[in-house]
């Protein structure tokens, strides 16, 4: 059984990779923004957890009838989304270094809710033959930081592409005090949730695993 992932993360691959599951691939080439400035314009302002499922499925939906290593998709399509909410404000990916100074001169010695969003389609066969999704959330509490650490964390770049600008798998680890609730939801996904969604949809998780090459 082929899990085809609809995101270009590294983290979420090597989670993956690390609970025996190799994932395909597949950029889904949403634009975030519009998706979301589209919805709140008919249905109004999104709830972080309901953000991230949104463009969870988006982006799940957004590789439906692809060819993937010139074949048609077979298997299961998982589009996963996350932002990091303090002070009630939510933060997805800083990109430039002026703008991870900025959180982290928000978030340094305090806590946040890490959201993650999952949807899950069944596309076995060829087609859809259902879908599933549900959010998951972790609250992070971090230590306090001097000046020195958070420019020299900053400029090695890694903050910028990661919702709320850390890391708990990499350089960011050390600086994360602890975390409350599914640590793999910090990563990217939750991986307790995922297997949640995959047996909803009648698929054994240890179907998923590809031991010979993860």
């Amino acid at each position: 059984m082929r899990l085809y992932l609809a995101s270009t993360s590294p983290a979420r691959r090597q989670l993956l990779r690390q609970a025996g599951i190799e994932p395909l691939l597949v950029a889904p080439g949403v634009d975030e923004e519009a998706a979301v400035a589209e919805h709140e314009a008919e249905h109004g302002p999104l709830a972080p957890r309901e953000l991230v499922q949104l463009l969870a499925q988006r982006k799940a939906e957004a590789i439906i009838g692809r060819d993937v290593d010139g074949a048609p998709i077979d298997g299961l399509i998982l589009g996963g989304d996350s932002a990091f909410l303090v002070d009630g404000v939510l933060h997805g990916k800083p990109h430039r270094p002026d703008v991870a100074r900025e959180r982290w001169a928000g978030q340094n010695g305090r806590s946040g809710v890490l959201w993650s969003g999952h949807w899950v389609i069944d596309h076995r066969g060829g087609a859809v033959r259902g879908s599933v999704g549900r959010p998951a959330s972790a609250v992070v509490e971090f230590a306090e930081l001097d000046d020195a650490e958070i420019d020299a964390y900053i400029a090695t770049g890694e903050p910028l592409a990661v919702a709320g600008a850390f890391t708990v798998d990499s350089l960011g680890g050390p600086f994360i005090r602890s975390v409350d609730g599914d640590p793999s939801t910090v990563v990217g996904l939750s991986l307790s949730t995922l297997r949640d969604l995959v047996r909803e949809l009648g698929v054994a998780w240890i179907d998923l695993w590809d031991l010979g090459t993860s």
